[in-house]
């Protein structure tokens, strides 16, 4: 009678929250099906069943967050009575079969997939789902939005003026077709939660989510124990624009300016190692690696993945584990080991038309790069007035563990880098 424990995933994982139970006490599960979903502070996941038997105990409720290695339920072995038979009874009545089991059918639905069946008001029991088991997936539901139901003429032109999907009205026609009062009874349920709702005048309270409150409670650890300075300046991007044009073009794809941004401050933390550390209560830890994080915005909030030894990576390997590490972080599937380890990190807003902003320090890290947006200026260039594109950035650091001038020394070392991005190629720093 095996105990299903929550996992621990990574050093820094002590809790998780169970969301989710794919299937109910009674039910047969088999090694390796997906058992529950549990959500930590940094991805979304599902629990495979270790072994074949029945759920005999769940301990833990959907939304109940508890430490790892939790018992959260039970599977009993498997006996003769409870293993599915592999070949059915042709003897047995097939119909009387079908009717008795239709009552504990269980939807079973992937997280994104219930999300956009809820925005949408899609049944899923409707939905047939493509994945193992039958389970539904964002695509199915996505492929149920596009099946038009049957309407009449005026009925569809009824919803059409009065912007109601179709999909959320029970036709009372001939084989579901809906008809115009079906129409006109949504939309007089519409009207009359609208009114409630204007009544009652109460506002939703959205529940924080893991990630949510970690990045709070880190944000306000920051906020209190960090002494911030933030150093700003402006460079030309002239070099940097055209060396990533011409690096895509040898690459086949467009190569992320995030990445160039990576290689740049990994080659310049090299060079200045007091950047690249730790703050301690008995002092300053001068990381061996160099693993640069990259502030991800993601649906569930926000995650760094951390692309590890950058400076002794090729800039297409730091695209390309970027662009994993982004994807996994994007789909909230990021891995314990994606988000552990980082020694400095990079936030880039410039796709947001930001110039200047003031990034706030990762704990323990002592320091982390603002970038801006590259934008085209009138500036003064070898004695004339020319357009050049120039980008932002900005270096916060923590004046606990660097003074100023070292600070300050990297930032124009690194803003050198980001104006002659050839000098990557130099294996000896130039001053």
């Amino acid at each position: 009678m095996p105990d299903l424990l929550m996992p621990k995933l990574g050093l820094t994982m002590t809790e998780a929250t169970l969301t989710e139970w794919l299937k109910r006490e009674g039910e047969y599960v088999r090694e390796g099906e997906p058992l529950f979903v549990f959500e930590t502070d940094k991805s979304t996941l599902e629990f495979e069943s270790p072994v074949s038997g029945v759920l005999t105990r769940i301990l833990v409720k959907a939304g109940e967050t508890v430490p790892v290695y939790t018992v959260v339920g039970v599977i009993d072995e498997p006996s003769q009575s409870s293993v599915p038979s592999a070949a059915p009874d042709l003897a047995s009545d097939t119909s009387q079969a079908a009717s008795a089991a239709a009552p504990m059918r269980r939807v079973r639905a992937t997280p994104r997939a219930k999300r956009l069946a809820r925005q949408h008001g899609i049944d899923l029991s409707s939905i047939r789902g493509s994945g193992e088991f039958g389970r539904i997936h964002e695509v199915d539901v996505r492929a149920a939005l596009h099946r038009v139901p049957a309407a009449t003429p005026l009925a569809r032109r009824m919803a059409q003026v009065h912007a109601l999907d179709l999909s959320t009205v029970q036709g009372s026609g001939r084989d579901g077709k809906i008809m115009r009062a079906d129409v006109e009874a949504q939309l007089a349920a519409h009207s009359a939660e609208q009114t409630a709702e204007s009544a009652t005048e109460t506002a939703d309270i959205a529940p924080f989510t893991p990630i949510r409150a970690l990045t709070a409670r880190r944000m306000a650890q920051s906020h209190a124990e960090v002494a911030p300075v933030t150093l700003t300046t402006e460079a030309d991007a002239a070099n940097l624009v055209a060396a990533r044009e011409q690096l895509s073009a040898l690459m086949g794809e467009k190569l992320s300016y995030n990445a160039l941004f990576i290689a740049v401050a990994a080659r310049t933390l090299r060079e200045f190692p007091d950047l690249n550390a730790s703050f301690t209560p008995n002092g300053l830890r001068h990381n061996s690696a160099i693993n640069i994080g990259l502030a991800v915005d993601t649906e569930r909030g926000l995650i760094v993945p951390v692309v590890p030894h950058a400076d002794k990576r090729a800039l297409d390997d730091i695209h390309q584990t970027l662009k994993t590490l982004i994807e996994r972080a994007q789909a909230g599937k990021s891995l314990p080991a994606d988000l552990e380890g980082g020694t400095f990190t990079i936030t880039n807003l410039g796709t947001f038309e930001i110039d200047l902003f003031t990034p706030i320090v990762v704990l323990p890290q002592v320091a982390i790069l603002g970038v801006g947006r590259i934008v085209e200026k009138v500036v003064p260039h070898d004695g004339e007035i020319v357009i050049r594109p120039r980008i932002s950035l900005s270096l916060t650091f923590d004046h606990r563990a660097v003074d100023g001038a070292p600070a300050a020394r990297f930032f124009k070392r690194l803003k050198m880098l980001i104006e002659n991005p050839l000098a990557l190629l130099l294996s000896q720093p130039r001053t």
